[in-house]
C-alpha cells in the first residue's frame, strides 16, 4: 500500500467560527506531523454558492494593494498561530481551482483542510462534499457543528489516526 508523507498542509482561509476551528485543527495536525501549514486566501470568496471559478473574471489588484492584503492576512492569523511558526501565507489570484491545482502540483500541500460553515456549503462552484470527494489529494472538512466533526475523502483515510489524535481521539469521523 502506498502512503503519502504529509510535509505541508493547506488550509483555505474562511472568516467564520468553523473557519477558526478548521484553522486550529490544521495547526494542531501540522504540529503533530511536523509539517508546515500553508494558509491560502482567495481574492474572491471560494465559498460563494453557485459561482463557477472558471467563469469568473478576476481583477488583480496593484502590487501595493496586494502587499497590503497579504499584510492583513498575516496579521489576522498572528494571534491564532501563537508560538507555531512553521506557517506560510499565499494570496490566490487566479480562480480557485486553478490556483489550488497549481499549489498541489508545486507540493505546497499534501493534505487540504476546509471549513464547512454550513451543511449545504459550497466550495469553488460545487457543493463542498462533492468538491472534497472529487479532489485528487487527501481533503478533510471541519464542521459545521463543532470541531470534532470531521469528514474526509477516501484518500484521507490513511491519515485517520493522526487526525483523530489532534482532537484527543474523541471526534466524529465520517467518510465522504
Amino acid at each position: 500500500m502506498t502512503t503519502t508523507t504529509v510535509e505541508k498542509i493547506g488550509y483555505c482561509a474562511h472568516e467564520s467560527e468553523q473557519g477558526t476551528l478548521a484553522f486550529e485543527h490544521a495547526k494542531e495536525l501540522a504540529k503533530r506531523l511536523g509539517a508546515q501549514l500553508n494558509v491560502f486566501a482567495f481574492l474572491h470568496d471560494p465559498y460563494k454558492e453557485g459561482e463557477k471559478p472558471r467563469e469568473m473574471e478576476i481583477e488583480v489588484p496593484s502590487e501595493k494593494e496586494l502587499a497590503e492584503l497579504e499584510r492583513k492576512l498575516r496579521m489576522s492569523y498572528e494571534e491564532a498561530a501563537g508560538d507555531f511558526t512553521n506557517i506560510g501565507f499565499r494570496l490566490c489570484h487566479d480562480n480557485g481551482w486553478k490556483e489550488l491545482h497549481r499549489c498541489l502540483c508545486n507540493r505546497q500541500f499534501q493534505l487540504l483542510v476546509l471549513a464547512r460553515p454550513t451543511e449545504d456549503a459550497w466550495f469553488l462552484g460545487k457543493p463542498i462534499e462533492e468538491f472534497a470527494k472529487g479532489f485528487i489529494c487527501p481533503t478533510i472538512l471541519v464542521g459545521p457543528d463543532k470541531d470534532t466533526v470531521i469528514q474526509a475523502n477516501p484518500s484521507a483515510d490513511m491519515l485517520h489516526e493522526d487526525i483523530n489524535e489532534t482532537c484527543g481521539g474523541n471526534q466524529d469521523w465520517a467518510r465522504l
